[in-house]
This record gives structure tokens, sequence and C-alpha cells, in this order.
């Protein structure tokens, strides 16, 4: 449908596309690939599945802009009556607009990285296949409203200005990665008893297992939050600039 619709729209940026795709890959890569498999058995790899959710998919796909392309994408008749209505709906777009509000969506990525993680509810999901698809989609849907912050979904914009999109990566996105992160990879206590008998098939004692899942958490993430950052933070210098040379010529 993306393919689709992206061909019907004239001179659509290639690297969108690509961007897009990208963001499929790791969206399969994590849940239907063998990653899905061995995280049952590896904390660190589910960490690695988690990671491609939130910082890795998410944000590829909304850099793909995907709104314009998949409507495009889809039948007329389709188009004109289900999501016609859909967008017509007052409730259903002033809910949209309600979860993209910057505390919201912070608040739903951040108590669901942290709840999500708690022994007991993180052992449930292992050990039960309908927790442990709730828990993917949550990451996933909660991932992608927080990424809405700060990217903007053309058509829409992102619901906050440059400057404030720099500490919002960085307190929501990287400290929350650092904190947590930093917790399972220093502890010498096994939080998951899930994996107290699966890692040794892979020569790694749980607790090493733990510590290498909370580092792949705490490093990787955090470079990819700073990297956003950096970008926002460049992307904020260049409107500041274009504003100050729209001052000027109003001037003259």
């Amino acid at each position: 449908m993306y393919l689709r619709g992206a061909r019907a729209r004239r001179g659509w940026p290639a690297w969108r596309t690509a961007l897009f795709l990208l963001g499929l890959v790791a969206l399969i890569a994590s849940l239907a690939s063998p990653i899905d498999s061995v995280a049952l058995e590896l904390f660190s790899v589910h960490m690695v599945q988690h990671m491609l959710l939130l910082v890795v998919a998410a944000p590829l796909l909304l850099l793909g802009a995907p709104v314009r392309p998949l409507l495009r994408g889809l039948p007329m008749g389709l188009r004109r009556t289900v999501v016609g209505g859909i967008a017509r709906n007052t409730a259903f777009r002033g809910l949209v607009h309600l979860l993209r509000f910057p505390l919201v969506a912070a608040a739903l990525y951040v108590v669901g990285l942290y709840a999500w993680h708690i022994p007991a509810l993180y052992d449930a999901a292992l050990e039960h296949p309908a927790i442990h698809v709730v828990e993917h989609a949550w990451f996933l849907v909660t991932a992608l409203l927080f990424w809405s912050v700060v990217i903007d979904p053309v058509p829409f914009r992102a619901t906050l200005p440059y400057a404030a999109r720099i500490p919002f990566l960085l307190l929501v996105g990287a400290a929350q990665n650092t904190i947590l992160g930093g917790l399972l990879a220093f502890s010498d206590r096994l939080f998951y008893v899930h994996y107290a008998t699966t890692t040794a098939a892979y020569g790694l004692d749980p607790v090493t297992d733990q510590r290498l899942g909370g580092a792949i958490m705490w490093i990787p993430g955090d470079l990819i939050f700073f990297a956003a950052a950096s970008f926002s933070f460049f992307l904020w210098l260049q409107s500041e600039e274009q504003a100050q040379h729209m001052r000027e010529s109003r001037q003259r």
C-alpha cells in the first residue's frame, strides 16, 4: 500500500520510501525472525527485540511520512467510506490529539517502559503469548506516539518546537534508558526468573545475560536518542536562521 501510494504522488522523495522500508525491516526482524524465539531464552536478545521496536522501527516508520502514501494506496471505496468516516469523527481526532500531547505521550512511553520491566509482569509476558503480544503492541504504539512528538509525521506536524524537542529526547528518552539500563547492567541480582534455566545453553549465566541486556538498552539506545537530539539541534538552528532572514527581509 505504501509503495502504491508513493508512486501515485509526483515527486515523492525516494529517501522517505527507503526509511519506511527500513522501518518495516526492523519491525519484521523484531517480531518475525529468529530474534523472537531466542528472546524467550536470552534476556539480552529480548532487549534487542525491544530496542528494535522502540528506537529503530518506530522513528524510521514515521520518517517515512506514511500517512499520505498509505491513504493513497488504499482502494478508493475503502478510502472514502471507512477512512473518510474515521477522519471526520470528532471524538477520534480529539483522542489522537490528546495522545500526541507531549506530556501524555511521554507518560505512556515511560510508564510502559518501566511497568513492563517489573519482574512479575515481564515474566508473565514471557510465559503467556497473549500478554507478550500486548507488551509488544504497547511498546510499538507508545513509541510511535513518543516519536511523533519530535518527528514531523507529514502531513501533520510534531507537537513540540525544535528547541523543546532536544530536552524531550534527552529527559524522556535517553535518561530513562540510562536509569533502567544502568540498573540492569550493574545489578548482581537476577530479576527475571524465567531466564534462570534458559541461558546455560548459550554459555551465559543468567545474571551476565541480564547485565548484557541492560548494556544494550543503555548504550545503543542512548546513542540513538543523542543522535536525534543533535539532529533536532541543527534543525532548530536552521529554523532560527530562516526566521532571522524573514525578519530582515520585512525590515527592508
